[in-house]
């Protein structure tokens, strides 16, 4: 039975490699990890197709990991470490030193499209399966806070020009409408939605619906 779905676990213990030649090895398999979660979602992530895809034994992943799940999560953390990887633009002062309150609202928004869209089969797969996996749920929660707090600290610089009385509540609430309309369209497509609007006619909505609701 697996761990990650009867079980449940809060670590995902790995013992890392310590020479060279196995340190490359085990990136190597955790960035086939993340392809073949991409592509097959958990279902098709098996030992032996990441064997085949990385290039390395089954005993190479069992002297890491104790097994499959622990090895899902060693993947899905190296995944969300690459989506963080474009996150860092919130914090890119060369990015918004001097902008006006609405291309600072537009541009964060974007960011959290853009978030979304490079990595779109990756985070589709974690998504569907937060649904059912507590412990991947408790992952994802996790980012999404660590997301919201840079943006609201990005959005601090405007606070003076928020027209409400919690500006940094409405932030927050227009960061999870944002986040949640993305994690829907990643997850379900978009013909989930009524409106025919490709990604980027969707991330414009999103960008002037923020710009409304916080500058009015």
């Amino acid at each position: 039975m697996s761990r990650l779905f009867f079980g449940g676990i809060t670590s995902n213990p790995v013992r890392p490699p310590l020479q060279k030649r196995s340190r490359e090895a085990w990136t190597r398999l955790l960035d086939a990890g993340v392809e073949l979660l991409a592509e097959r979602g958990y279902e098709g992530f098996t030992i032996s197709a990441l064997c085949e895809a990385s290039e390395v034994a089954p005993r190479f992943i069992y002297d890491r990991v104790d097994g499959k799940d622990d090895l899902f999560l060693a993947v899905y953390e190296h995944g969300l470490a690459r989506v963080r990887l474009g996150q860092s633009e919130l914090q890119r002062e060369d990015r918004w030193h001097g902008l006006a309150a609405a291309p600072l609202v537009r541009g964060a928004i974007g960011e959290i499209g853009a978030r979304f869209r490079e990595n779109a089969p990756f985070l589709r797969a974690v998504v569907l399966l937060s649904s059912t996996v507590a412990e991947v749920a408790n992952r994802g929660a996790l980012y999404r806070e660590e997301f919201e707090g840079q943006f609201v600290e990005l959005l601090s610089r405007v606070t003076a020009e928020i027209r409400h009385a919690e500006p940094v509540a409405a932030v927050r609430y227009c960061f999870d409408t944002a986040f949640s309309a993305w994690v829907v369209r990643v997850a379900y497509g978009a013909e989930f939605s009524s409106l025919e609007l490709d990604d980027e006619q969707f991330d414009r909505h999103l960008q002037e619906l923020a710009v409304r609701y916080l500058l009015r």
